[in-house]
């Protein structure tokens, strides 16, 4: 018997499951490993100061997970977990035509204000920079109109990372499985263990880390998940012989963005197709649409070679917060999803205060905002 189950093994399921065996549970992870799991595909930025969309309790939530990185980092080389990928290489919001001025201005006002009303990030770190001085952060990059720069942003790869955290996890204890959980073991209003194929595997807490596949659990729990696949396409671009560790990362006003990687590798994306059902195919539009952005703000990418396209399935959720914590009127189940395009940002972090829950531990942030209670509207 376990003390714990965790369904899901991309970044948010393999870090429930290293917080768990760190706190000295026994735990048992089950992954299917579908194809078209965010994990591995996702850009990895970790940046919520230059975030000015999501509502204050998002904000507050990103700012703790990813001040989290720094303890994570710290953990994972005691545990001698090998590479993450994670580094701060600071980020660059760029503006680039002329119909991008009043959302330019907006954000401007609105970054720029926090900074004043918090007093972080200090002026130091969070700043206007000149056209020039954007080229020299970032190469490739064409004519700009207004650039705001923040030094401390950080990047990560999702699948250095997840990997990294589960063999961590697993020479703590962790006991791995490939499979899929046909049902939870329920009786009397609390959970017992979970199904595998013909096999009742016991144990009093099961947390639902399914990221986009989550939601295959509401039915028999009596609620609805508002969880839903949302595919990012997403290219990986490479210039041999091309110095790009040092460059930043670029974000513009379109909702698209390019990571610099070591060794002339750069990240270019994403598509956000709401409405994609299961479906990690690439496509013709997909590509066109991250291509065209992409040599729209940076033309000096035009010559690059394409290495890799990545498909990924965000689980989004309905109002844009993840659902984390228990379920009601259930004992022994906690959920941990609907991070949507910011699952390696806020996964671990979640993943982790999720853990502390389950270990009878008070958590170290509010969940309320983010319980499946919310939703009661959508709930049987």
């Amino acid at each position: 018997m376990y003390d714990a189950i965790v369904i899901g093994g991309g970044i948010v399921g393999a870090s429930t499951a290293y917080a768990l065996v760190r706190g000295g549970a026994r735990v048992l992870l089950i992954d299917r490993a579908d194809r078209g799991r965010a994990t591995d595909a996702g850009a990895g930025i970790l940046s919520p100061e230059t975030n000015f969309r999501d509502p204050p309790s998002w904000f507050e939530f990103a700012q703790r997970a990813v001040r989290y990185y720094t303890a994570l980092m710290e953990d994972l080389r005691s545990d001698r977990a090998g590479e993450t990928g994670y580094a701060r290489c600071g980020l660059l919001a760029v503006a680039v035509s002329e119909d991008e001025r009043p959302a330019f201005e907006r954000a401007r006002a609105h970054l720029f204000a926090r900074q004043e009303t918090r007093g972080l990030p200090s002026r130091g770190d969070l700043y206007l920079v000149s056209p020039s001085e954007t080229r020299r952060l970032f190469p490739p990059l064409g004519d700009i109109i207004g650039g705001i720069y923040f030094r401390n942003a950080a990047r990560v790869d999702g699948r250095l990372l997840a990997r990294a955290i589960g063999g961590a996890a697993e020479r703590r204890g962790l006991t791995t499985m490939v499979g899929s959980v046909e049902r939870l073991m329920l009786a009397g209003g609390r959970v017992s263990g979970v199904t595998l194929g013909h096999d009742a595997i016991s144990a009093p807490r099961v947390a639902i880390t399914g990221g986009a596949w989550s939601p295959a659990f509401g039915e028999q729990l009596g609620i609805r998940i508002p969880v839903e696949p949302q595919r990012g396409q997403i290219i990986h671009l490479r210039m041999p012989g091309t110095e790009t560790s040092g460059w930043t990362i670029i974000t513009g006003f379109r909702d698209h963005y390019m990571v610099p990687w070591p060794e002339g590798r750069v990240a270019v994306g994403a598509t956000r197709e709401t409405g994609s059902g299961f479906d990690p195919r690439p496509t013709a539009a997909g590509v066109r649409e991250v291509l065209s952005e992409a040599l729209r703000v940076a033309p000096g990418l035009a010559n690059w070679e394409i290495q890799e396209i990545r498909v990924g399935l965000r689980p989004l959720c309905a109002d844009g917060l993840p659902v984390l914590g228990t379920v009601p009127g259930i004992e022994g189940v906690y959920l941990a999803t609907g991070h949507g395009p910011t699952g390696l940002q806020l996964g671990p972090y979640s993943g982790k205060v999720v853990a502390d829950v389950m270990l009878g531990r008070e958590p170290d942030v509010d969940l309320a905002p983010f319980g499946v209670a919310r939703f009661q509207a959508f709930n049987r």
